[in-house]
């Protein structure tokens, strides 16, 4: 838990650091914008809608009001800035960004003022030099859009909570009460992915969170539901542009 409140503090912008050996947080809400970098270890975030996760040197924006839970099975360092809606350039939706160095040092010397600085100090102007790169930030495609449809979200469930499971959407679809024709174009219209491309997209989710645990590449090409190594580092290197290996030095 956070020693300050960050929706109470007087200032639009705070900055805190926190330190986990795990992380499991309850589903809540937040009145702020909640923009939350991971220094060291790897952050799985959750929303009725999705689910992200966010490697080092990258960050995560969670917009007010959305539900969300934080997750870690590793140990972590997070920085996280709360702000007033008012006070920066948001995306219009919840998203992974690639954070450079110069964002990440001007995130922990904010964290540093924990709050408290008067907003006419140089300590504000800091903050609004953060304020003004946050925007310039790129996109990391380490997002994923869940179905809304039940029966479709049960074949979603059905390939997170296993992402090895190796069936059809046949099978899935027919298991879930709904033809595979149905299902392929829910997929499409509901989450902006194929059946294919969205079950890809959670293994390497889950590729990425059980490397940063420390398993061995070829335990997790295997976990994931890859038979060949070599094929899960060739679409591992596609999508991130290094190999698992390299992907965490």
């Amino acid at each position: 838990m956070e020693a300050v409140d960050p929706d109470t503090v007087e200032q639009d912008v705070v900055v805190l650091a926190q330190r986990h050996d795990m992380l499991d947080e309850a589903w809540h809400t937040r009145r702020r914008i909640r923009l939350i970098h991971a220094s060291d270890g790897v952050l799985t975030v959750h929303t009725e809608s999705g689910r992200w996760v966010v490697p080092p040197q990258h960050a995560m924006w969670v917009l007010p009001g959305v539900l969300h839970r934080l997750c870690s099975a590793v140990p972590l360092r997070l920085h996280t800035l709360y702000a007033e809606p008012q006070a920066l350039q948001a995306p219009g939706q919840c998203g992974v960004v690639v954070f450079d160095r110069l964002a990440e040092e001007l995130l922990v010397a904010a964290a540093g003022l924990a709050g408290h600085y008067p907003p006419d100090g140089r300590e504000a102007r800091l903050v609004r030099v953060l304020l003004d790169r946050l925007p310039e930030l790129a996109a990391a495609p380490l997002g994923l859009k869940y179905p809304r449809d039940p029966r479709v979200q049960q074949i979603a469930g059905t390939l997170s909570a296993n992402p090895a499971e190796a069936g059809i959407l046949d099978e899935l679809a027919q298991a879930a009460g709904v033809t595979g024709r149905t299902a392929a174009r829910l997929f499409v219209r509901e989450t902006g992915l194929t059946f294919g491309q969205w079950r890809q997209q959670l293994r390497l989710l889950a590729a990425l969170e059980r490397l940063a645990g420390g398993a061995s590449v070829t335990q997790v090409a295997l976990e994931v539901g890859y038979n060949d190594v070599s094929s899960f580092i060739a679409v591992f290197k596609d999508a991130f542009g290094e190999t698992p290996a390299r992907y965490f030095r």
